[in-house]
């Protein structure tokens, strides 16, 4: 499987993207599962959500990707009659944000190992606790770029959105 791209995801004022899928977690539950089309093989998914974190509860707040008959997705897509956000009240498990240099690339998924992850853990949609992963240090001339799949959003652009991540994906320590 080729290297996918991420979820994206507003967190403390910053747009970041995260090695995690909890619509996937809807889906798998029976939720109200459309057909997408898969538009490449780095979206085998066939769509890319955009999260927010408010007040510690995790929102689903734009979606985007093609259905199987060509139409455009949307979060009525999936939730009918919530056209602005839903509220991830299904998901209980842990988003990935990748942090600093990528120390090394996998083919494969959300394989790739980044310095640091940022892990924030949830319980049906509330963030119960944080904490960082510490994977190792890239060389000092290292001038490969931060954050997760850069290159995936140059190539694969998404509409303009308020969960659209900067241009950046931000050092933190």
């Amino acid at each position: 499987m080729t290297a996918q791209i991420g979820e994206y995801l507003r967190y403390q004022g910053e747009g970041v993207s995260m090695c995690t899928e909890p619509l996937g977690d809807y889906f798998a539950m029976g939720g109200r599962t459309p057909k997408f089309q898969a538009s490449c093989t780095a979206l085998w998914r066939g769509y890319v959500g955009g999260w927010e974190i408010v007040a510690g509860r995790l929102y689903l707040v734009k979606l985007t990707g093609t259905l199987a008959d060509g139409t455009e997705a949307s979060l009525e897509t999936v939730f009918p009659g919530f056209p602005e956000r839903v509220f991830a009240h299904w998901y209980t498990g842990t988003l990935r944000i990748p942090r600093g240099q990528r120390l090394r690339y996998r083919h494969m998924g959300y394989d790739s190992v980044h310095e640091r992850d940022e892990m924030l853990e949830f319980e049906q949609g509330v963030i119960r606790r944080t904490w960082v992963r510490h994977n190792g240090e890239a060389e000092p001339d290292d001038t490969r770029p931060q954050g997760y799949a850069a290159g995936a959003r140059t190539v694969f652009a998404h509409p303009r959105s308020s969960v659209t991540p900067s241009s950046s994906a931000g050092e933190r320590r």
